[in-house]
């Protein structure tokens, strides 16, 4: 009945595709096949360059980095980011965590990840929205890599003002001593941290030496998108 009900309902109120706002077909999930296949994947290309490692030299040792997608400030990777983060649309991170966790799962570069972690939420804003919104991505990822996955072991303890609206300088001094390490880590461990979109890294670089303090500790990053 459960079903029936459901398929009920989508033959009156259709899922429609985040980008175009079409109706999805059968076995499309949030993007209609046009366009997904349009996405920025970046995933692949970050293998083969140092884009992305080039925003954390001489700011913190770094295993791996990697990221699903090319943010760009508009267009369809902008919006479903903002409506994961803003219209309470939280099974964007699901949709984009199983993409993720495809990817990482047969990339030999994560095979001894022991702990994905996500970057925290400040407590008034978790309140404000509900959920961090790199929650479901980041527990997709461990669950395709088959590890462990741990909220609560940073948290964040300023409400800095929102990213977006500061530039470099402004975001380096506004974000210091924000992130504390809450609950006790086992020495030695591959931590894979993992945030939404990555511009400047300040926010991933003052998490990961956070974690660094941890004895032994290896750091690695994951992101949904990458600014360009």
């Amino acid at each position: 009945m459960h079903f029936w009900i459901s398929d009920f309902v989508n033959l009156f109120y259709p899922e429609t595709c985040i980008g175009c706002e079409h109706s999805l077909q059968n076995g499309e999930k949030m993007l209609c096949v046009s366009c997904r296949s349009q996405l920025p994947v970046a995933y692949q290309d970050l293998r083969d360059n140092d884009k992305m490692m080039e925003l954390f030299y001489a700011r913190v040792p770094l295993e791996n980095v990697t990221s699903l997608l090319y943010y760009e400030k508009i267009g369809t990777v902008q919006h479903m980011i903002h409506q994961l983060k803003y219209q309470k649309q939280e099974e964007i991170g699901t949709f984009l965590g199983v993409w993720m966790a495809a990817y990482m799962a047969a990339d030999t570069r994560f095979d001894d990840v022991d702990l994905v972690i996500p970057v925290p939420v400040h407590p008034k804003r978790l309140r404000e929205r509900g959920y961090n919104q790199v929650t479901k991505f980041s527990q997709c990822i461990a669950d395709g890599l088959k590890v462990r996955f741990h909220e609560s072991v940073l948290v964040k303890n300023q409400n800095t003002k929102k990213q977006a609206q500061l530039n470099q300088r402004q975001r380096s001094n506004e974000t210091q001593q924000t992130y504390q390490i809450t609950e006790e880590i086992e020495p030695g461990q591959h931590i894979l941290l993992v945030d939404d979109v990555v511009t400047t890294g300040t926010t991933l670089t003052l998490c990961a030496r956070e974690l660094l303090k941890i004895p032994h500790t290896r750091i690695s990053i994951a992101t949904m998108g990458i600014s360009v």
